[in-house]
């Protein structure tokens, strides 16, 4: 049997070989697979002491935003609505901008319920956001 060469006829490769690509790509992935867990078990890790207490917000200022269990919706125990709490934030705010609002949320409210409240005292210009909970016993 005779061999025929190409090798006289000299052509360009119009071809990529993805070869030698589809092997980085796969070692790649299977480095960060493997280096993947040990980066989330670095979580360990101590805060810096400062001598300086974080500013507290002025008691008088802060504004208490209540959801019940019942989806009712309090602004400083005054019933209101989610349309209405933006309004009354808007009026509390132009009155005195330092103002700071404490969201308390209960327990079997919905993350849903919870984002548009926080929703509504961010449009009104809040700057001073805080969540209230209890600590696990």
């Amino acid at each position: 049997m005779r061999r025929f060469s190409d090798r006289h006829a000299l052509r360009t490769l119009s071809e990529l070989n993805v070869t030698p690509l589809l092997d980085l790509a796969f070692v790649l992935l299977i480095i960060f697979m493997i280096t993947t867990p040990l980066m989330e078990s670095s979580t360990d890790l101590t805060l810096p002491s400062s001598d300086v207490a974080a500013p507290t917000a002025n008691p008088a200022k802060v504004q208490t935003v209540s959801l019940h269990a019942d989806a009712r919706l309090t602004l400083n125990e005054k019933p209101t609505t989610l349309e209405a709490l933006e309004a009354q934030l808007v009026s509390l705010r132009t009155a005195d901008p330092e103002i700071a609002v404490l969201i308390r949320s209960h327990q079997e409210q919905s993350v849903q319920r919870f984002s548009e409240v926080l929703d509504s005292v961010r449009r009104a210009g809040v700057k001073r956001v805080g969540f209230a909970s209890t600590p696990k016993q």
